[in-house]
């Protein structure tokens, strides 16, 4: 996502590239292996890592050959203590759905505690941002909600489900089945009744063909296995492009999905453990695949007031 941004800036600009990082008890947790369900370790690192080198980006882990004139992220559940103590202006991108906002958001947010214990319920609380890009006005009005100042907030759409109409043009062999797209509540510590779920998923298929398509930071083995206990004849995925899989799919169910918005931007019938009247005041603008730019355009607002300000490096952070 924030790759996408760098493209529209990258012209003008020089942007490196990091991992996300953090600090203190959480590094020495992931380096325990002990956050290895989140983007600071286990696969979802790796496929960070990965990405970074199949598209040859410049990578300067931590930022460590800074300073930087902006820094982009999409997530400020941690704000990083070189971000913080450089002074550097951040511009966070909203990444995708929102967390419910249940017992322990709120015992944080009473508390004073630290937002990551919320997930991303909690994100955009940090108003460490000069800018916060969102998906949607529904968006805007549900942080502005929570507190964050709607000045601060700019509606541009968000890069990963602005074109969903793309995903119509695929691969994918198989057509009109109904798919499920599986959480990964279990590893992230929280409860998943998974057997009531297939058992739900079965009945609203009622006889059609079922296609699973596992989260990629679930325990495959333990997943499949449930599957096919409770429905024999499923096709289970474990990996492969969910967006393919939603638009050649008759119907989509889904539990905590950010990926429900895709299925409701392309007309199909949802399913989810979110309110659907709600998701659709929330879901995220279609605006052929503009919302980089856009987001761009603010960065480069930013930029061009440091720059004149400092007279800086040209450098951008991602």
């Amino acid at each position: 996502m924030v790759h996408a941004v760098g493209r529209h800036l990258e012209r003008e600009f020089h942007c490196s590239y990091s991992p996300y990082y953090a600090g203190g008890i959480l590094d020495w947790a992931a380096g325990k292996g002990f956050l290895d369900f989140t983007v600071l370790g286990g696969p979802m690192r790796r496929q960070t890592e990965q990405y970074l080198a199949r598209e040859r980006l410049p990578v300067d882990y931590r930022g460590s050959r800074g300073p930087y004139d902006l820094v982009v992220s999409a997530s400020d559940l941690v704000v990083q203590r070189n971000v913080k103590m450089s002074g550097t202006p951040l511009v966070l991108v909203q990444e995708g759905m929102t967390d419910p906002e249940n017992a322990t958001y709120r015992f944080v947010r009473r508390f004073g505690l630290p937002r990551w214990l919320a997930s991303t319920a909690a994100t955009g609380l940090s108003l460490a941002y000069e800018k916060f890009c969102v998906a949607s006005e529904g968006y805007r009005e549900l942080f502005v909600r929570k507190g964050v100042p709607g000045d601060r907030i700019v509606v541009t759409g968000i890069p990963n489900f602005d074109n969903c109409r793309a995903f119509l043009e695929n691969d994918f062999p198989y057509r009109g089945f109904v798919l499920a797209a599986t959480s990964d509540g279990r590893e992230t510590f929280k409860r998943d009744r998974r057997m009531r779920f297939l058992a739900q998923l079965r009945e609203i298929a009622a006889g059609r063909q079922i296609i699973v398509k596992l989260h990629p930071n679930e325990i495959v083995a333990r997943a499949t296995a449930e599957v096919r206990a409770a429905i024999p004849n499923a096709l289970v995925f474990s990996d492969g492009n969910v967006n393919h899989m939603i638009a050649n799919c008759d119907v989509l169910v889904t539990q905590w999905s950010t990926c429900v918005y895709v299925g409701l931007a392309l007309g199909k019938e949802c399913h989810s453990y979110f309110d659907l009247a709600e998701l659709r005041r929330l879901m995220p603008i279609q605006n052929g695949g503009t919302s980089a730019r856009r987001i761009a355009e603010v960065c480069a607002e930013i930029l061009d007031g440091a720059r004149a300000a400092r007279g800086g490096s040209d450098g951008v952070a991602a």
